[in-house]
């Protein structure tokens, strides 16, 4: 598949993970459209893609939980003509705490734009790309979807979801020119860890060593979507931790998880 000029939307591209890939993107020659709800942040990263790396980046803020805002998506690129040949769905939402000592309206979003919203963006540009027997689609999901993780429950199932979802549609789409990747970063160096560790005490303890740099993660997340990569997990320890899992009985990595999760949730 030929890079140049080929356009990138990325989801959640205002900062973290999301930011990093639009600048690795827009580096290796690819057009942008980025999506977020923080439109400052979306124009300063176009202007450094723009006179960096000489992309033509669309902006488009907007909250994807919002009713419709999808529909408005698709009816704006649809509307400039743009043809989108990577999708990445990065955007997110991650709670910590326990279950039932978290809003339900929160786990109702985290839902929403984890599952529901990575879903239907990928219904809505699948289509296409398989009439051009072309494409890409990067899905971030995380370690945590390798293992419950008490204390952080809906997160991490709904990113079990998206480990499952991206798997099972690389096999269905095996022989038609599109490829899906799963990428699974553990603990990231973004604003997000940064607001776990103000808010949790126990993230706090989590060693520098686990922590991963996110213009690596980016880096590891595009190369392995560039060659048809179906799981990707950034950072040797994390890959021991994610292989390792699926060697001891359920029953073990739910007591240990357990744990840990319960004294987070602390």
């Amino acid at each position: 598949m030929t890079r140049s000029r080929q356009i990138a939307l990325i989801t959640g591209a205002s900062g973290g993970i999301g930011l990093e890939l639009a600048r690795v993107f827009a580096e290796e020659g690819f057009d942008l459209v980025v999506v977020a709800r923080r439109a400052a942040e979306l124009e300063e990263l176009a202007r450094q893609c723009r006179d960096e790396f000489r992309a033509r980046v669309d902006v488009y803020p907007s909250d994807l939980l919002a009713p419709g805002a999808v529909d408005e998506l698709m009816h704006g690129l649809e509307k400039e003509g743009r043809t989108i040949d990577v999708l990445v769905n990065n955007a997110g939402l991650m709670e910590m705490g326990l279950f039932a000592e978290i809003e339900a309206e929160k786990h109702e979003r985290l839902i929403q734009l984890n599952i529901a919203v990575l879903s239907a963006l990928t219904r809505r540009f699948l289509p296409g790309m398989i009439e051009r027997e072309r494409g890409r689609i990067l899905n971030v999901a995380s370690t945590s979807a390798f293992q419950p993780v008490p204390a952080m429950a809906t997160y991490a199932a709904s990113k079990a979801f998206v480990l499952s979802f991206s798997e099972a549609l690389s096999e269905e789409l095996r022989g038609t020119g599109i490829t899906v990747t799963a990428l699974c970063p553990g603990f990231t160096k973004t604003d997000m860890l940064d607001r776990a560790r103000d808010e949790h005490e126990s993230a706090q303890s989590i060693p520098d060593f686990m922590v991963s740099d996110v213009g690596d993660v980016a880096r590891e997340g595009f190369d392995a979507c560039m060659s048809g990569t179906v799981v990707v997990v950034p950072g040797r320890p994390n890959q021991l931790l994610a292989s390792s899992v699926g060697f001891y009985p359920r029953w073990l990595v739910r007591g240990v998880t357990g744990i840990f999760g319960r004294r987070a949730a602390r």
